[in-house]
């Protein structure tokens, strides 16, 4: 006999602005509690010392996370040139020191350097298995971890300002999987010297952008003023936010029943126009039914919704 599910049957996103030293995995477990929602997953891992967009799923939602972890992401970044640390940002020890310290000019002229296809070897502490554990675990225990390098793609490098004499602010636009760590770390080399990452936010996932995020702090006082959670609630985005770059095709009833079902559907029965081979959203009257794949004049669903 399966455990009974406790908590809310509650579906949706929040967009979190997750603060200074919480971790992502802690942070999850804070807005589920807060909504009492039944499960809850995030989507792009943020470290205790980043702040910024944190997608948190809830629900049904949770099954939507894959797109939203291979969405663009955005971080404003510091970068601190003097010396390296184990971990590549402040939060390690010192490794290697140096006296160069380039301009403007300088950091502006080696930027182009780093857009484009890229390749990066990621960070000794980062969540990447080798060896059937993570890097970060063996390095805490101190042993040395040879990460392969990988080709990411950032799309976009922009000189923000000089903080110090030791500090630039930049803003990187960029696909997944790219270490802003390990940008700064070789930056510091490319120049002939050593850097780390003194602070980073992350300013935007996909859809998912600072301007429109929600405080810890707030959603907890939310959580506080109304017993029956409208308030909170009232904060969630839509299941289908994640999924605003695929299109989406309109079902009948009868259609949504069998999708529902696991059954694939004929495209040609369908009202809406044809589409092409890759990912839908099967809709009810604008309401998600479930993720679907197009090709060889089928619907075929791959995660359907029970809301």
């Amino acid at each position: 006999m399966g455990r009974r599910k406790t908590g809310r049957a509650i579906s949706g996103w929040v967009n979190l602005d997750k603060p200074l030293h919480l971790g992502s995995t802690p942070a999850v477990s804070k807005i589920r509690r807060l909504f009492q929602a039944q499960k809850a997953g995030h989507a792009g891992t943020l470290d205790p010392l980043a702040t910024g967009i944190l997608p948190i799923a809830l629900g049904e939602a949770t099954k939507t996370i894959s797109f939203m972890q291979d969405a663009d992401k955005v971080y404003d970044i510091r970068v601190v040139f003097g010396h390296e640390t184990t971990t590549d940002d402040l939060e390690g020890e010192m490794t290697q020191t140096s006296d160069a310290r380039p301009d403007a000019a300088m950091v502006a002229a080696a930027l182009p350097h780093f857009t484009g296809a890229v390749t990066q070897v990621p960070p000794q502490f980062s969540a990447i298995r080798k060896d059937g554990a993570r890097a970060y675990a063996l390095a805490r225990a101190g042993q040395a971890v040879d990460l392969a390098a990988r080709q990411v793609r950032i799309d976009k490098i922009e000189l923000l300002g000089q903080a110090d004499a030791d500090a630039f602010d930049l803003r990187v636009a960029c696909g997944k999987g790219v270490y802003m760590r390990a940008l700064a770390r070789d930056l510091g080399r490319h120049l002939g010297g050593h850097a780390h990452i003194g602070s980073l936010r992350r300013a935007a996932v996909g859809p998912f952008h600072e301007k429109d995020a929600i405080g810890l702090e707030k959603l907890s006082a939310l959580g506080h003023i109304a017993d029956d959670l409208a308030a909170l609630d009232a904060c969630l985005l839509p299941l289908s936010t994640a999924l605003d770059d695929i299109p989406a095709l309109a079902v009948s009833v009868e259609q949504a029943s069998r999708i529902r079902q696991g059954q694939a559907i004929s495209l040609q029965s369908l009202a809406s126009a044809h589409a092409e081979a890759g990912p839908c959203l099967a809709t009810l009257d604008s309401q998600p039914v479930a993720i679907c794949e197009t090709g060889q004049d089928r619907l075929q669903p791959l995660r359907v919704f029970n809301l």
